[in-house]
């Protein structure tokens, strides 16, 4: 009875969710601590030590408010629309890989499965907005539903780019899964060979995340709460923690695609280090290694730990992105994304497959897809 398969998958869904659902708790202590210090402020110092309990007593606050809805709303839209998007952000987990097969599902078509699950958090939003109907979400002429309608106009928009940067590194790796894009840069992390891709990536994916400076769905100075005003206490604790969710998300899987995944290559720590003999020094550090790593135990927390390590600075990267750049014009945002971002990309789907051709370097799964 104890291994029973349904007993043991629901253990693996804990085992990933409840540390998820923690880091995203201290994520928005980290982002809140990080814009102080770069704006030479203070933030939270009170709740806990140094401020580290704060998302705790934030979380208990809205779980002890009372819970009020307009009502001309779609009850039943409203309540489903945040749920929707709660979850469909923390399915994406389900295909992550921590390490050599610490997946709960290793899916050969884990990317794939990544992006749908992603666009379909979009549809959330678009409930949310829409079943609202509220009379107090005016903005000029702009009405709360064409808010979001222009939320998902922009996710739509930037997951074309988000697909395409994407479809130059399966064309790399010549496959879907995660693991496998993974394992095919031990040699060199894709950021190098790809870095203008790299940008483009993380750019789509500041839009995708709704984060400065493309929050525009949800500008606070300009729209209240975008399509999320009416929202209030439980409801509301959905949309926060499906937001910063899909950010963890969003860079784990650019640590996975660019920057190695779980992979710790020797070779980068050790390449600027010239008083010492740099082939050898790095090979007896990698045999001592994989010695180390005989036990399975270390062996999971050292993959863990890099892959959260490559995680945490793409975070930190998001945090300061949205601390240093002004919020742009939404005809900008789509501007930049359809005459400037979407060539770019285009022309690179055109010259890396040539490139590749030309020095017979193409993979052969490639031809398989």
């Amino acid at each position: 009875m104890l291994y029973h398969p349904l007993l043991i998958s629901i253990i693996e869904v804990i085992i990933v969710t409840v540390p998820v659902l923690l880091t995203v708790a201290f994520v928005t202590v980290a982002e809140r601590k990080t814009m102080a210090s770069m704006q030479r402020r203070l933030g939270p110092n009170v709740v806990g030590y140094y401020g580290l309990l704060q998302a705790f007593a934030d979380a208990l606050k809205l779980l002890l408010k009372e819970y009020v809805s307009p009502t001309q709303a779609n009850l039943v839209l409203f309540f489903l629309g945040p749920v929707i998007t709660l979850i469909f952000s923390l399915l994406g987990f389900s295909v992550v890989p921590y390490g050599p097969g610490l997946a709960i599902w290793d899916f050969d078509l884990g990317i794939l499965y990544m992006l749908a699950v992603s666009s379909l958090s979009t549809y959330g939003i678009l409930l949310a907005g829409w079943s609202a109907n509220s009379k107090y979400a005016f903005l000029g002429s702009q009405h709360y539903t064409y808010l979001a309608l222009r939320s998902t106009a922009q996710l739509i928009s930037y997951e074309l780019i988000l697909s395409s940067a994407i479809l130059l590194v399966i064309l790399l790796s010549g496959s879907l899964s995660l693991t496998v894009n993974t394992e095919a840069q031990k040699a060199i992390w894709y950021v190098v060979p790809l870095l203008p891709i790299f940008l483009i990536f993380f750019i789509g994916s500041i839009a995708e995340t709704n984060r400065a400076p493309f929050d525009l769905a949800e500008a606070e100075s300009e729209l209240v709460s975008g399509f999320m005003t009416e929202h209030a206490a439980v409801i509301f604790v959905f949309f926060f923690l499906a937001e910063y969710a899909s950010i963890v998300l969003i860079c784990i899987l650019t640590s996975l695609l660019f920057l190695g995944g779980y992979l710790l290559n020797f070779a980068y720590l050790f390449y600027f280090i010239r008083e010492v003999d740099f082939y050898l020094y790095t090979s007896i550090i990698s045999s001592n290694y994989n010695t180390f790593l005989s036990n399975p135990i270390l062996e999971g927390a050292i993959y863990g730990l890099t892959l959260g390590i490559k995680t945490c600075i793409m975070i930190f990267i998001f945090i300061w992105v949205r601390a240093s750049f002004p919020r742009i014009r939404y005809d900008q945002l789509m501007s930049f994304c359809w005459t400037i971002l979407l060539p770019l990309v285009i022309a690179f789907i055109i010259a890396l497959p040539c490139i590749l051709y030309s020095f017979e370097i193409i993979s052969s799964n490639v031809f398989l897809l």
